[in-house]
């Protein structure tokens, strides 16, 4: 490998086959896919030369001695960047990664209009019983078809934690089901919050007036267990839950409980704290639990579209450019320093400097 050379690492890990193709039409970048098991001693050679670190958002489908800690990091000196395949960057210590100095970018938006379809395919499924009716027509005749009567859900309310890329599409769809729908981000004015097609509430707004509530925000130390035992107790009796977002944000055990009590009356879930989850898990011997593989965001478009946009952003970060999708700004001084270092141009200077 020559000293100009921009070497990317991967694992194994499924992956479109639009991110090779794009990164094989520059002459100058190179990349190289290692197994997640059985050659650890070439991975940490690549490792050590890399110079991207393109990583699974998939924190259970990632071996935890490949996540980008700062333990890795000490491994493989010459990264600049670390590149989340998805919204997601859950296998990612970001501020391990802005004290070495190395950007973090991830795909926000790339799956954004699949989970949003998905999401709705929940809130739908749950409100008319539909998988709970495929069920038990597989195993037993019900007396009467009124056993399993749903509800519509136009005219409900349908209440966003959080109004990013799939937030503002699910809001969107909402809407062309006649649903009314309120939207919770601290870190939007009330008026983008309109603007992204939702009326701004708080946070126990929504949980008071939501007929549907649905997760659309990123796990972080701050969201995490944020719907609680005492979020689900404010909610409406008879409220719906749904999370295509991450596995933590909400208490597991805590919304059994309040299904058990009957407060909350149906959920529709894509994510978990592990996933899979154990097979025992009590939300899964719910019929009216509707359940998913973390599968939301899994269509041949949205795999597409993040392997071209991580792709294409690694191109522009390999050129000297500013990434699109920053996870952590404020690094972006030492990140120069060192870029300018190992190719010997310096990057592109940002729209604010």
């Amino acid at each position: 490998m020559s000293a100009t050379k921009k070497l990317v690492v991967r694992f194994d890990n499924w992956v479109d086959p639009a991110f090779a193709e794009r990164l094989g039409r520059e002459p100058d970048i190179e990349l190289r896919t290692n197994k997640r098991e059985g050659n650890d001693e070439q991975a940490w050679r690549d490792l050590a030369q890399a110079h991207v670190y393109q990583i699974s958002a998939a924190k259970d489908e990632t071996p935890k001695r490949w996540f980008a800690t700062a333990e890795l990091l000490a491994r493989a000196p010459g990264v600049l960047c670390v590149s989340s395949t998805g919204a997601g960057y859950d296998t990612v210590d970001v501020p391990a990664c802005t004290r070495a100095g190395v950007l973090v970018v991830n795909q926000a938006g790339a799956n954004a209009q699949s989970v949003a379809e998905a999401t709705l395919g929940l809130v739908l499924d749950v409100s008319r019983r539909i998988t709970e009716s495929d069920r038990r027509l597989r195993r037993e005749r019900v007396v009467a078809r009124e056993e399993l009567m749903g509800r519509e859900i136009c005219g409900k309310v349908l209440g966003l934690v959080g109004m990013g890329h799939v937030g503002t599409k699910v809001a969107a769809l909402g809407k062309a089901f006649g649903m009314q729908v309120l939207g919770f981000d601290p870190y939007l004015t009330d008026e983008e919050i309109g603007r992204r097609g939702a009326r701004a509430a708080s946070f126990d707004e929504l949980l008071a007036s939501s007929d549907f509530l649905s997760i659309h925000c990123p796990r972080s130390p701050e969201t995490m267990h944020m719907v609680n035992a005492a979020a689900f107790a404010k909610m409406k009796k008879g409220a719906m839950f749904v999370s295509t977002a991450r596995g933590g944000i909400h208490d597991e055990m805590a919304l059994a409980d309040a299904m058990r009590a009957g407060h909350i009356a149906g959920a529709g879930l894509d994510v978990w704290e592990q996933e899979p989850p154990a097979l025992d898990h009590p939300l899964l011997g719910m019929e009216n639990v509707v359940v998913n593989f973390h599968t939301a965001g899994v269509t041949g478009e949205a795999r597409r579209n993040t392997a071209s946009y991580s792709a294409e952003q690694l191109v522009g970060v390999l050129k000297g450019g500013y990434p699109p999708r920053i996870i952590n700004p404020e690094v972006w001084p030492a990140y120069a320093k060192r870029f300018e270092m190992a190719f010997g141009i310096p990057v592109q200077p940002r729209a604010t400097d």
